[in-house]
């Protein structure tokens, strides 16, 4: 198939990348660099051995995307784009509306002009909000969202949801991912934050590179075992599989599907911490912080739909996404950045 991705430069979108090519997709990737840099496209050719094809360009740009697709036969989009940072969209929401929103539907648009009516967007289990059962299963009430990030997942999703009622010839597959970490096994590819780290794992591999001073974990008073929060890490590159599986569900024509991808498994702030000193014998120092405002003690998934309807299951555990994680950090101490 010939999958046109969405912001794959990014950190999944080039770890999917990298799936998608070696599945023997042809892969077509737009991203505006907001959050993201060239060099990491090229590294995936250089892992896969295979060229994709790159258009800097905004989703929001309607001249960009007909360019596309007036020069390619898409079969299906796999739809990343969009800004991303949770602490961010608190203090710049209609930055977060404006982009994420406008720019889904901008893509939206463009695809119902051309015909191509294949979907797979990257959702986020963000829209449970404090989910009403854990583990969460995709029967759990969407919920109310702690940030503006999570509002756009939840309120793209309802857009996808209405077009497909709206018109049944669509296949839609909503992803709702848990926590990515980790890198790819060549350490050619990884998360590559700007600035300081809005996730756990980027600002563990800093601290332990000397980059940083400690942790900062905030709050140690949840209702969980060693009070700190608990969620469902998964490897970025079982996150990735996943979207290949999904493209074989979507040549299936089976109209819209939402599936949980993660682990199924909760680990505590404390947990991924003593497991990456575990993989890496690099010991994290850190000190306790207060709560951090939007922040919920547990969230981590049932994802045994997936599993039987997609047949993918998570492979990696802790240990491994820890190791490959900090091998990434260790090739690429700053990243990109260097990269002109």
């Amino acid at each position: 198939m010939k999958i046109l991705v969405t912001g794959g430069a990014g950190y999944i979108g080039t770890h999917t990348c990298v799936e998608l090519l070696e599945a023997g997709h042809e892969v077509i990737v737009i991203d505006n660099l907001y959050n993201a840099n060239e060099q990491a496209l090229h590294n995936v050719e250089l892992i896969t051995g295979k060229k994709l094809q790159f258009y800097n360009g905004d989703i929001a740009d309607e001249t960009v995307l007909q360019r596309i697709f007036e020069e390619h036969t898409i079969d299906c989009c796999i739809h990343f784009a969009g800004l991303k940072a949770v602490g961010e969209s608190v203090v710049k929401p209609l930055e977060y509306y404006d982009n994420n929103i406008s720019g889904t539907l901008c893509l939206m648009r463009v695809m119902g002009k051309y015909q191509v009516k294949n979907m797979i967007f990257s959702s986020s289990a963000a829209v449970y909000g404090n989910p009403a059962f854990v583990p969460i299963t995709e029967e759990c009430p969407k919920g109310i969202c702690t940030n503006p990030y999570g509002w756009t997942k939840s309120m793209i999703e309802q857009i996808l949801m209405d077009i497909y009622r709206a018109d049944p010839s669509w296949n839609i597959l909503l992803l709702r991912y848990f926590n990515p970490i980790g890198a790819h096994k060549s350490g050619m590819i990884g998360e590559n934050p700007n600035g300081i780290p809005n996730n756990l794992m980027p600002y563990i591999t800093q601290v332990a590179a000397g980059m940083r001073d400690h942790l900062g974990i905030f709050g140690n008073d949840y209702d969980t075992p060693d009070g700190t929060c608990i969620r469902d890490y998964i490897h970025v590159m079982d996150l990735a599989r996943g979207h290949v599986k999904a493209l074989e569900k979507i040549q299936k024509k089976d109209g819209l599907a939402i599936y949980n991808l993660g682990t199924g498994t909760g680990c505590s702030v404390l947990d991924v911490v003593r497991n990456f000193e575990q993989a890496t014998g690099v010991k994290i120092a850190y000190t306790f912080e207060p709560r951090r405002a939007g922040d919920i003690a547990a969230c981590y998934c049932d994802p045994s739909k997936a599993e039987r309807e997609l047949g993918w299951k998570a492979e990696c555990d802790i240990l491994e996404m820890c190791a490959d994680a900090w091998k990434w950090q260790q090739s690429h101490p700053n990243g990109f950045a260097d990269v002109q």
